[in-house]
């Protein structure tokens, strides 16, 4: 049986910019899709394209709880799971396409 890894990640343009939240099974194609700018919506709109967060998941069922948990929480909620992580809001997939 093939191991599935499915991920919930937030995006921004900046720090303390707006916040995307997002799910995917392929985490670098999806990134590689925003930064590219292939799928209109709202992160094309507002030029989301700084993966500043995301998490790891086996089961589809438990990226989808998370999604919704992440969507849910208060702003300054998100905030502080960013900043317990990545501080300076830096690009995780920065050097993925180069």
């Amino acid at each position: 049986m093939k191991d599935y890894q499915f991920y919930v990640y937030i995006l921004s343009n900046k720090k303390n910019g707006t916040l995307y939240i997002g799910m995917t099974n392929n985490l670098e194609r999806r990134m590689f899709e925003h930064k590219n700018n292939l799928v209109d919506g709202f992160t094309k709109k507002y030029g989301l394209h700084k993966l500043i967060y995301f998490e790891q998941f086996q089961f589809v069922n438990d990226a989808i709880k998370r999604e919704k948990q992440l969507k849910n929480w208060n702003r300054q909620w998100k905030i502080d799971l960013i900043e317990k992580n990545n501080k300076n809001w830096n690009d995780l997939s920065f050097d993925w396409f180069n």
